[in-house]
């Protein structure tokens, strides 16, 4: 395993004072940012796929830190039912699955997008419940109509050029949400889809981290390093479906913490055993949305909580037995 960093988490910088600092910090891997949600602040494919001396530029600034890139990350909607913001985002993924493979990546971290509820749709809509049948009809529609034919043809189309990982973050608000969704569409679309695995996502949601990485196995591509802390308090009274801005944070039933401020030890290193079981070892990458933090302090204090958990060596015979 490989300590990482999701790079927009220092977007006013540039991608060199970047890396200066994350390798001064002990970070061996970054994932960059290229477009969609994130921003393409340290990569914009429209430059690097039409500039060679940029290109260069970008993959030696990488290179002179020692760093190794461990995904190119392009989060959005692209079965947005706004054609023109669907259109946009799909632009940007195809741009990072090219800009992958002009640098020999065969990796890309994206979501899975969510639909609305007809053609005529303007905004997305995330079914959660089956009842009335209303929703289940959207459901069928959404995964049927848009999203598992959208998905294969984006696969053919990175696979043609070279991309033959394309990592889903389990994210509430697209399709793709949890175990069970993720299974369904790689099931649906091919062995090319798997899960950029975020425990914050999953733990508000009331999913054990360990047991999901346990049955994912290896459709686990991707792992992002970020905590969620639940308040018990604000659950008992509203649950954990919560609308209020992540500002609000002392009100809200649940807020995003730098890892080992929303569970312990312990629990993070369960984690790191679970990824171990299944063979996962990449990138650890760390990203780091925790509004009680500075940048610097939450990142400094989420590679500290790491350093001495993550498992480097690979093992050896049961020397005991």
């Amino acid at each position: 395993m490989k300590l990482g960093v999701f790079t927009t988490l220092l977007s006013d910088l540039s991608l060199d004072e970047s890396c200066k600092y994350f390798k001064s910090l002990g970070i061996e891997m970054v994932e960059i940012g290229c477009g969609g949600y994130p921003g393409n602040a340290h990569a914009d494919p429209e430059i690097l796929l039409n500039d060679d001396a940029k290109l260069k530029e970008f993959t030696d600034t990488v290179k002179k830190y020692g760093l190794e890139i461990s995904a190119l990350s392009c989060h959005g909607n692209p079965v947005h039912p706004n054609k023109e913001i669907a259109a946009k985002f799909d632009k940007t993924i195809r741009d990072t699955i090219l800009l992958a493979e002009k640098i020999g990546l065969h990796q890309i971290n994206t979501f899975s997008g969510c639909p609305g509820d007809c053609e005529t749709a303007k905004y997305p809509n995330w079914v959660t419940c089956p009842w009335p049948n209303d929703f289940t009809d959207i459901l069928n529609w959404q995964w049927n109509e848009v999203l598992i034919p959208y998905w294969k043809e984006l696969v053919s189309f990175a696979k043609a050029h070279g991309v033959d990982k394309i990592a889903l973050e389990l994210h509430p608000g697209f399709c793709v949400y949890n175990t069970e969704s993720l299974l369904r569409l790689r099931e649906a679309v091919g062995p090319e889809i798997g899960a950029n695995l975020d425990p914050s996502h999953l733990i508000w949601q009331g999913m054990d981290p360990a047991v999901c990485i346990k049955k994912l196995g290896d459709a686990i591509f991707h792992f992002h390093a970020k905590d969620t802390k639940l308040d018990n308090r604000n659950i008992a009274v509203n649950g954990v479906l919560d609308t209020k801005s992540y500002s609000d944070e002392i009100n809200r039933s649940w807020i995003f913490r730098t890892i080992g401020y929303g569970n312990d030890a312990s629990y993070w290193k369960d984690i790191i055993s679970a990824l171990r079981l299944v063979g996962y070892d990449y990138a650890i990458s760390i990203e780091h949305e925790d509004s009680l933090m500075s940048k610097r302090e939450g990142l400094t204090k989420a590679v500290d909580f790491l350093k001495g958990m993550l498992l480097k060596e690979k093992v050896g015979e049961m020397w005991w037995i």
